[in-house]
């Protein structure tokens, strides 16, 4: 019979948490690529993004933009799993527009990004096998000219303490090197803090173990 010490759910769980995946990779600034094929232009776009909010004011701003092009076709996907996600062919043949741009994200390993790619129209026709190349070949530009960074997924908490609360309020902040948002010393302490996934339960239980201190995600 395996014999558990007292302590062994602490160290199960701190095992856990090292094991939590909470990094993932974007780009860092917008960036441009181009594709021509028998007289059509394709301008691919890359943006770091992170909400569809964002993504819409993007393609409706380049429509406004770009207003005389034959097509704006799309993709995104955002967060840490990229479970958000969408490919737009704006007009062209299913799956020749959209998908392959979604693709070259995906071969990057990219989240939080949008590509847009905008069509002129050359008057040849390039048939499917030639679209998908052309918006294959303009995004995978577009991406080799982007910056690559490393993104920390992870959530904003609201802390509220009393200053006799605060040393180990801020030991807690300064050991797990939590980003501060906001801070307000008034009558009552309040603070806003990023914590990073992987680190959230450690945080949980720090926090809970500060008589007075009240904490919540926001």
């Amino acid at each position: 019979m395996q014999i558990i010490p007292k302590n062994a759910k602490f160290e199960i769980d701190l095992f856990s948490m090292a094991q939590i995946l909470d990094t993932y990779k974007s780009i860092a600034a917008p960036s441009e690529g181009l594709f021509k094929d028998n007289g059509s232009r394709f301008i691919a776009l890359a943006y770091p993004v992170e909400t569809e909010e964002e993504v819409k004011a993007i393609v409706d701003s380049l429509k406004k933009k770009y207003h005389d092009a034959r097509h704006h076709c799309y993709a995104y996907r955002l967060g840490l799993d990229g479970s958000r996600f969408r490919a737009n062919d704006d007009g062209e043949p299913s799956s020749s527009a959209g998908r392959p741009i979604l693709g070259q994200i995906d071969s990057a390993g990219l989240s939080d990004i949008l590509v847009v790619v905008v069509r002129y129209f050359g008057g040849i026709k390039l048939g499917i096998p030639g679209l998908i190349r052309a918006y294959k070949t303009s995004t995978a530009d577009a991406l080799s000219q982007a910056q690559v960074v490393e993104k920390v997924a992870g959530d904003n908490w609201s802390l509220e303490f009393d200053y006799l609360s605060m040393n180990a309020v801020m030991k807690v902040v300064k050991d797990l090197s939590l980003p501060q948002r906001s801070q307000d010393f008034g009558e009552v302490c309040r603070m806003e803090v990023r914590v990073r996934l992987s680190a959230e339960a450690d945080f949980r239980t720090r926090m809970s173990d500060i008589k007075g201190c009240k904490f919540c995600k926001i």
